[in-house]
Parts: C-alpha cells; sequence; structure tokens
C-alpha cells in the first residue's frame, strides 16, 4: 500500500532523473579531468549510453539498481506496493538492456555498464576499466 497520494506519488515519479543523474555526472567528470573527451547520451548511438567514445566505439551506461533490477530474484520480493506496476516495468527495462547491449555488439560496439552504487563507492576502479579499455581498444583500432 502506497503511503502518498496519487499527486504525491506523481510529483515525486517526475523529479526522478533519466539523465544527467549524480553518478553519470561524477563519472563523466572524472573522465573530463583526465582528459577523456566523450558525448553524453548520443542519440545517434542506439540506447543513448550515458557516455561514448564515438572513436573506440565505446557505449558506457550508468545504471540505478532499483530501475535496472540489480539482484532482480531477490529484489523483487522487496516490492510492497504497486507489484503489478513496477515488477513488469523492471523486467522491462532489464530486457531491453540485454537487447541494447546485443545491439551494439553486433555494431562492433563495446558495452560497459556500471551499477550507480560502483560510481559512488569505487570510482578510481570504474575509471580504471574505462581506460583500460580505451587502451585495449586503440591498439585494436
Amino acid at each position: 500500500m502506497d503511503n502518498l497520494t496519487p499527486p504525491q506519488r506523481s510529483r515525486n515519479m517526475q523529479a526522478i532523473k533519466s539523465t544527467g543523474t549524480k553518478d553519470e555526472v561524477r563519472l563523466a567528470k572524472a573522465l573530463w579531468d583526465l582528459g577523456y573527451r566523450y558525448r553524453k547520451n548520443n542519440k545517434k548511438v542506439f540506447g543513448r549510453p550515458d557516455i561514448t567514445f564515438a572513436k573506440y566505439k565505446l557505449a558506457i551506461f550508468v545504471d540505478s539498481e532499483f530501475f535496472h533490477g540489480k539482484d532482480w530474484e531477490t529484489q523483487q520480493l522487496r516490492i510492497k506496493s504497486n507489484r503489478d506496476y513496477w515488477i513488469p516495468k523492471i523486467e522491462r527495462n532489464i530486457q531491453r538492456d540485454q537487447e541494447v547491449n546485443a545491439f551494439l555488439v553486433s555494431e562492433n560496439w563495446t558495452v560497459l555498464r556500471f551499477w550507480s552504487k560502483e560510481i559512488q563507492k569505487e570510482l578510481e576502479v570504474c575509471v580504471a576499466r574505462i581506460e583500460g579499455t580505451i587502451m585495449l581498444l586503440s591498439v585494436k583500432g
């Protein structure tokens, strides 16, 4: 049972950003400070990755744990209200992520996905993984 009124819930949901989240910005700024230049939310790339390096065909996504279903088998049991809405929605998000990954890989893109918590807790590790991938791709290219 939702403890907010429908207008309150609507206002809360409208405030959730789909692009430019704190974690995306933290990752982007860290890469920028190291001298990497990229595109954010590039509409020309299928799935509109959060960060793209077109030169290397590298697409980076920063996914929120709730909306993208991290540990979905156990987490879906924690959803108590409006299960008829949330469970299919999140399962469709998971499926869409897989479809986007498959399409980009079929177009010779490299896809990296990070959970928001990874960016919050291990930013340096995430940046190092991106740098390592760029180095590998630059040697290949």
